[in-house]
């Protein structure tokens, strides 16, 4: 065990839990906090016995409770706490803002006082349409087409302000759809999540629209390293950097990679088209140069993990 500590935000959450994984393989000691509204004890539940895993539940909007995960052991933050449901988003604004945004400020805050390094996660739904073929880089417009998107990008310039301004040690880390293990499978969980486990069940796989809209898609155990490796990272430090695979699919070819023989796959009429990104396909030529980061789990390896884990659970 290392003499470090560090600090995750929406530590019981999927993309929490696999960051946690990574720190404790790598022999931090890790203070989760998670209010468990998104997440789930069960996530966390493999670590339990280790000792230098702790979850303390709370809500990261609450000043006291966020203040007193932090003190002079604590050397790095891993902020990845935020309500994520677009379609949510746009039915309820205001719990998206307190907590992406405020609660964003709690942790900065907190940051600033025991000069802790920052690593905040935010999304690449921040993005505008694109249609270039080299996929999206740091330096593509940004366009938040809902409250989720533009309250992850609120959350990311308040964290830049307090680079620029008080030289506190932020990098941004924007993961491309990322899918596995944990992930849930209902709207506000992933597309590879929700296409498997109806497979799975038998279920019709429904696209959302015409189903040519793309994804990059990438493996948790590979988002956990790019979060880790680029929050630790000297030379990330003010940056804001992608991660990805380089190549996208379209939803169509995704359900028809997922399908068994017998299920069938439909179209069903979009629920916020008005929010939806056309084309995401990641440039991960930065974080490739800074980090020495590439994935290692193709989508086809992904998949099949995937649904072993989800027949594993479903048998318990």
């Amino acid at each position: 065990m290392t003499d470090d500590t560090v600090v995750v935000t929406g530590a019981a959450g999927f993309i929490g839990r696999w960051v946690v994984k990574e720190l404790l393989a790598r022999d931090y000691t890790v203070r989760g906090l998670d209010d468990l509204s998104n997440g789930s004890r069960r996530n966390v539940a493999a670590f339990d016995s280790n000792p230098g895993f702790e979850l303390v539940t709370g809500d990261v909007t609450d000043r006291e409770t966020v203040e007193a995960v932090f003190d002079e052991d604590v050397t790095a933050c891993f902020h990845l706490a935020a309500e994520i449901d677009v379609q949510e988003s746009l039915d309820d604004p205001r719990r998206h803002f307190e907590t992406n945004v405020t609660g964003t400020e709690r942790v900065l805050e907190a940051c600033r006082r025991t000069e802790t390094r920052l690593g905040l996660v935010g999304t690449c739904m921040v993005y505008d349409m694109a249609d270039s073929e080299t996929g999206i880089d740091e330096t593509h417009p940004v366009k938040p087409a809902s409250p989720y998107a533009g309250s992850k990008l609120a959350a990311e310039n308040l964290a830049e302000s307090y680079y620029h301004g008080y030289g506190l040690p932020v990098t941004i880390l924007r993961p491309f759809n990322t899918y596995g293990p944990h992930q849930k499978t209902g709207m506000a969980g992933g597309v590879v999540s929700i296409f498997t486990n109806r497979d799975l069940q038998g279920e019709p796989l429904k696209i959302f629209g015409d189903g040519t809209q793309t994804r990059d898609l990438l493996y948790a155990t590979d988002c956990a390293r790019f979060v880790v490796d680029g929050t630790f990272s000297e030379a990330a430090v003010g940056e804001v950097l992608n991660a990805g695979t380089g190549s996208d699919i379209s939803i169509n070819e995704l359900a028809e990679l997922i399908a068994t023989d017998q299920t069938e796959i439909t179209h069903v009429e979009h629920h916020h088209p008005q929010s939806e990104v056309q084309k995401l396909q990641c440039d991960p030529t930065k974080a490739r140069d800074l980090l020495d980061w590439e994935p290692e789990v193709t989508l086809e390896e992904g998949v099949s993990r995937l649904r072993d884990w989800m027949q594993r659970r479903d048998e318990q």
